[in-house]
């Protein structure tokens, strides 16, 4: 192996290593509890989560992927260079409303771009305890700016080495614990082991546990693995693992001790999903001495303790936990919540686990266990499918209090409440009150609203949708159909099996089919699997043999706009408050489409008017040429009050070029207002400040709240004399024949429809026959971030290289010339404005092209 090619084995080891530190001291220099790092990817404008420190990545799965130019903190640092700082709620929902909306808990957070000499590589992120305003925070920023430059430069130089693999980030982010406040021994642990690459991969609490240096918890062998956990009783532990691997049911849970004669536990399971042979493995490892004092209390209690560290690992549960839960504790130490409580993994339950996290505020909601027969429990005189959590979040651990809801109790006050009902407190002698109603998923619908207001077509909405929707309910497929004249036409699907939903196109409203009768009928329809949706439409196409279903109408003020289809993996169950709030996302959408209609023919007629406007062909002339070309703003409608025009005055011609404020409708009618009479004036042979004072005076009178820059030249193709006069607008450029050019600066007035008795002053100059004027709308030259003057340089230097325009060899014509100044505007996908480029060159006589 050549030593490029061991570099690029060693660079991945060496990326972690370096984000994972990073991550640790930024937590630590800004009192923090959790962080990481973002880092580009090689889709472009795509942002990735690298490391995540302090939180369990399931529960943070709709945050891995961010977009650069998406409105989040993250992106902005990135995209801008500068580091975002928010303090507190307050600051983050000002700033960042859907970010806000997305993660609405008490908390702050901190992003400093990681940049090097060249390239920016991502973001340096961390959350911490909500503080009153910036100030309390700065310094701390300050500390992790320094880490964010060390951390750059030192990823430049990875980047730099030959033969080495880019700096950038396409998997998984790594899950690592944050440095602990409080060292205190670890009892559990977890390991790893894939057997058709004998890898083996131990968890950090479990190398904290055997006392192994901490080397980043990488892959070993086997026989490491079992010489660390029990050198003398290891082979017991590779046949129990191999015998798993072939297909055998898991054995008891193995007593070994390890080298110093400390008992430990170890126990072999499969992960769900994983297949019955040859499939990855998975072992926990636990001390079972808990001969402590605060064990043995904590086993007298009549309510369950759970202890779980940042990253959702449960660490510690006493023994009414585990009856509550169904689970014996061996399945529970050592192993993540989710994995032990899979029944955990719904949208409401997340929510106020994240909220725990996120945040130093204890955290009270409702659980439902599953039927039994999937948990073990003891009956009890008041217990119930229902358990009553407290989580009580520390800087390290996270305590969970259980206790079963008191069903008798509350049968007074109804049916038991929707997962996400937050706890009453009762007084220690009264009965429990009703539950209410839970509040942790209502504001799903105002993320969707907030995201939903940046999109204003149907396929933005449709976009926004499934970036939104399926990562909060953990569906994988989506479809939306849009009602017109009453058949239903696909608009936009996503994880279906191609060309499934080829058969459903344009079914009309009579037909038998879910998504038609949620949408003729007005009620969502949920099937908690796939057997379920067959039994009530029998013969109905399926694209899977397994999953759940939800149906949802479109509907907004009362008319139907379309109907959308949710489908998951697995059967599932819907509880009264998910199929509430599905249904008010629904209303969302609908909303969201039926404006994105509007729009959409709004945006037609708008376009429709413009090119009506604007001139189809410029007038010819034997002694001058001309090119005008056209681009709308990608923006809102798409459509301005840019324009030009090329007009016959007297014995000589009228160029023409203005910029309406604003965009839309309006601002394309009072363009259109403004050409005509600009045509109007040209035409009676007016000088060009007459012809801008009496168009400013024409705006003034209509008053249509808009004002509007414009320049106006009278050139006589004969003599090549002009007269000039501007109002507010950017000056021409002049390229002469020898390929100088320069920006005529031209006096002007100010722009149209502010001063009825503005002036605007006459100037006079020569073009010479082969030179080019350009005239041009701010559009072309203007960039966000810097001043428009650079931009004006650059397009004269741009104009200087086209070379003159001409028959002889090398000459372009004057449209290749105007192609080659907007060719890098045409292919930019975010135009913020029109663009109006005006081009005219005289002609020798006798030059014919």
């Amino acid at each position: 192996m050549s030593a490029g090619a061991e570099d690029a084995d060693r660079m991945p080891a060496r990326l972690t290593e370096l984000l994972i530190d990073a991550s640790a001291q930024a937590i630590s220099a800004t009192s923090g509890h959790a962080g990481g790092v973002y880092l580009r990817s090689r889709t472009p404008g795509l942002l990735r989560l690298a490391v995540l420190a302090g939180l369990p990545g399931p529960l943070f799965r709709p945050w891995w992927r961010l977009h650069a130019d998406s409105p989040f903190p993250v992106a902005d640092a990135f995209r801008l260079g500068v580091r975002v700082v928010l303090p507190n709620a307050t600051e983050a929902m000002r700033r960042y409303p859907q970010f806000a909306a997305g993660l609405p808990f008490p908390f702050g957070s901190l992003y400093v771009p990681v940049t090097g000499a060249a390239r920016t590589y991502g973001v340096l992120t961390v959350l911490r305890p909500t503080a009153s305003d910036t100030a309390e925070v700065v310094e701390g920023v300050d500390r992790m700016e320094g880490l964010a430059q060390e951390l750059g430069a030192a990823l430049e130089r990875l980047d730099d080495d030959r033969g080495a693999p880019p700096v950038v980030w396409d998997d998984e982010p790594l899950c690592v614990r944050p440095p602990a406040s409080v060292r205190r021994p670890q009892r559990a642990g977890s390991f790893t082991w894939d057997p058709a690459t004998g890898a083996a991969v131990l968890d950090e609490p479990l190398r904290a546990l055997l006392g192994l240096a901490r080397p980043g918890g990488g892959p070993g062998t086997l026989h490491a693995l079992t010489r660390a956990l029990a050198p003398d009783d290891g082979h017991r532990i590779d046949a129990a693992l191999r015998q798993t691997a072939g297909g055998l049911p898991p054995p008891l849970p193995l007593h070994v001790r390890t080298a110093d004669g400390a008992p430990l536990l170890v126990e072999l399971w499969r992960p769900q999903g994983a297949p019955a042979v040859g499939g990855a493995l998975r072992g926990t490892v636990r001390d079972p001495s808990s001969g402590t004092v605060a064990d043995a209390a904590a086993d007298l209690l009549p309510d369950g303790v759970l202890c779980m560290d940042r990253l959702g690992t449960v660490v510690y549960a006493n023994r009414r936990a585990a009856e509550l839960l169904g689970r014996p504790r061996a399945r529970l130490h050592g192993h993540s919540l989710w994995e032990a409580l899979p029944w955990l993994d719904q949208a409401a339950y997340e929510d106020h686990l994240r909220g725990a996290l996120l945040s130093a505020e204890p955290v009270r909601f409702h659980v439902r266990r599953p039927p039994d027969g999937s948990r073990r429990s003891t009956p009890q005189p008041y217990e119930g499918d229902w358990l009553a959590v407290s989580v009580h979040p520390g800087p390290d651990l996270l305590t969970v209090a259980l206790r079963p809801a008191n069903r008798v109790a509350d049968a007074s006050a109804g049916p038991p409440p929707a997962p996400g009902a937050p706890e009453a407190v009762p007084h220690a002698d009264a009965p429990a009150p009703a539950l209410a109603a839970g509040t942790a998923p209502v504001y799903r619908p105002i993320v969707l609203a907030v995201a939903l207001t940046e999109a204003v077509t149907a396929r933005q909405v449709s976009a926004v949708v499934v970036r939104e929707l399926l990562p909060a309910f953990g569906g994988r497929r989506l479809a939306i159909y849009l009602l017109q004249e009453r058949h239903l036409h696909l608009a936009w699907e996503t994880g279906f099996p191609p060309g499934f939903l080829a058969p459903f196109e344009g079914v009309a409203l009579d037909a038998r089919l879910p998504g038609v009768e949620t949408l003729t009928s007005g009620r969502p329809l949920f099937f908690d699997s796939m057997q379920a949706l067959a039994t009530a439409y029998p013969g109905i196409p399926l694209d899977a043999t397994e999953g759940a279903r939800a149906f949802l109408p479109l509907i907004a003020s009362g008319r139907p706009v379309g109907s959308c289809i949710l489908g998951f993996d697995r059967a599932r169950s819907f509880g009264t408050e998910e199929r509430t709030v599905l249904t008010a996302l629904a209303g969302v959408i609908a909303q969201a489409m039926e404006r994105a209609r509007r729009y959409e023919s709004e945006t037609a007629l708008a376009r429709g008017l413009q090119r009506a406007l604007l001139p189809r062909r410029l007038p010819a002339h034997p002694l001058l040429e001309t090119a005008g070309r056209y681009l709308p703003g990608t923006q809102g409608m798409d459509v301005g009050g840019d324009w030009y025009d090329v007009v016959a005055s007297g014995d000589g011609m009228a160029l023409v070029i203005g910029d309406v404020q604003g965009h839309g409708v309006q601002a394309a009618a009072t363009m259109g207002q403004l050409r005509s009479a600009v045509r109007a004036f040209a035409l009676g042979d007016r000088p060009p400040d007459e012809v801008l004072s009496g168009v400013n005076h024409l705006l003034t009178d209509l008053d249509p709240g808009l004002f509007a820059s414009c320049c106006y030249l009278r050139l006589d193709p004969a003599t090549g004399r002009v007269h000039a006069a501007r109002a507010g607008h950017p000056p021409p450029l002049l390229r002469h024949p020898d390929g100088r050019t320069e920006a005529l600066d031209l006096p002007g007035g100010v722009v149209l429809g502010v001063d009825p008795g503005a002036r605007y002053p006459l100037t006079e100059f020569r073009a010479e026959p082969g030179a080019v004027l350009a005239l041009y709308t701010d559009g072309l030259v203007e960039r966000p971030g810097t001043d428009i003057d650079e931009g004006i340089t650059a397009l004269g230097r741009a104009l200087a290289r086209t070379g003159a325009p001409g028959s002889r060899p090398g000459g372009r014509s004057l449209a290749g010339i105007a192609d080659r100044l907007i060719v890098t505007a045409r292919h930019t996908t975010d135009r913020p404005d029109d663009i109006a480029l005006l081009l005219a060159t005289r002609r020798r006589p006798g030059d014919h092209r």
